[in-house]
């Protein structure tokens, strides 16, 4: 019989041992801080941040920005890619529309050139697919550098600096497809990382509250429809008038360029659809639209309100907005201008 009750005390202990959960420690506060830090987090926000840097071959980059900033691209020896999209007006230009060799006025305004290696294809059209291709275009057209590739080329063997740098560069030297290579990486360069992505990536004291207010009217309001990604933008074709007809309301007759992406697929329900512009240094970058019609920020959000989203924007969202896309201007990079001359 005491056997017995031994038997039944160690079997009733096991029992209660093989029941019980063992709990894990708990772990040190630093260990679970540096764990949370590492979790990958799923993107919450309409928008989101630039990179801090851009990986960029820097000797090409600076190839680049020489040919950027040189007259001798175009037919005349007057213009360059930095007339239309100069660097001290955002990337952009502070003309209604484009002004090319011999005075020619263009039929469109000029998109910033800043952070365009983020959109998802290059113009206002959509017609070229990448910034290289992009770079190409304007050089031959005859309103706006007026030259011939084929020129272009020979000038620039004729220039013992470039001639040297292009050998460098690239085995068959001086070509338009190096050439357009080298602005393109020098552009895919401009990055320009603002306060808004230092919020973004945590920094909850990067924007003042009234522009974190102004995000998130920009959001109630419904801007981030269309204005979203990396760029705040540039993802998508969007329809100017989406909802209004803009252009029975300005009153003028329609451009050509007013047409938009119909220009490259002449399909009749492109009409009227543009690239929808990137966000990013809007402050810097009057006039506004396609058209160049509105010079200020205010009235342009007032008329994306109306047109876009079917919204009688109160003048109290409209300065919350702006206030916000103040957040968005950023910093260029030191590399970005041309040195001064000594």
């Amino acid at each position: 019989m005491k056997s017995m009750t031994w038997i039944i005390v160690v079997v009733t202990a096991v029992g209660v041992m093989a029941c019980k959960k063992e709990e894990p420690a708990a772990p040190a506060a630093e260990d679970k801080a540096a764990a949370e830090k590492t979790q990958p987090k799923a993107p919450t926000e309409p928008i989101l941040p630039l990179p801090d840097e851009v990986d960029v071959n820097m000797e090409k980059v600076l190839l680049g920005r020489s040919l950027y900033f040189d007259t001798a691209l175009s037919g005349d020896g007057t213009v360059s890619c930095a007339t239309c999209h100069s660097l001290d007006h955002g990337g952009a230009e502070p003309r209604k529309t484009s002004t090319g060799i011999k005075g020619q006025v263009g039929p469109i305004n000029s998109p910033t050139v800043l952070n365009s290696s983020y959109n998802f294809v290059q113009f206002w059209d959509g017609r070229a697919k990448d910034l290289q291709e992009q770079a190409a275009g304007p050089v031959e057209n005859p309103i706006e550098m007026g030259a011939k590739w084929p020129d272009v080329v020979e000038t620039l063997k004729k220039d013992a600096k470039y001639a040297a740098a292009f050998a460098k560069l690239y085995e068959d030297g001086v070509t338009k497809a190096n050439a357009t290579d080298a602005i393109a990486e020098y552009e895919k360069s401009l990055i320009t990382p603002s306060r808004f992505d230092a919020y973004l990536k945590g920094d909850a004291t990067a924007i003042t509250d009234a522009e974190k207010k102004g995000y998130a009217t920009f959001k109630e309001v419904g801007c981030t429809a269309c204005h979203t990604g990396v760029l705040a933008g540039g993802t998508m074709f969007q329809k100017m008038g989406l909802v209004s007809d803009y252009f029975k309301d300005r009153g003028t007759e329609i451009t050509e360029a007013d047409l938009g992406r119909f220009n490259v697929t002449k399909k009749p329900e492109d009409k009227h659809f543009f690239k929808v512009p990137t966000l990013r240094n809007v402050e810097l970058t009057p006039p506004y639209l396609h058209d160049g019609s509105r010079a200020a920020l205010e009235e342009t959000v007032k008329v994306m309100g109306k047109y876009q989203l079917g919204r009688d924007l109160s003048d109290a969202q409209v300065n919350s907005i702006v206030t916000f896309l103040k957040s968005l201007t950023g910093e260029l990079p030191a590399h970005a201008r041309m040195p001064k001359k000594t």
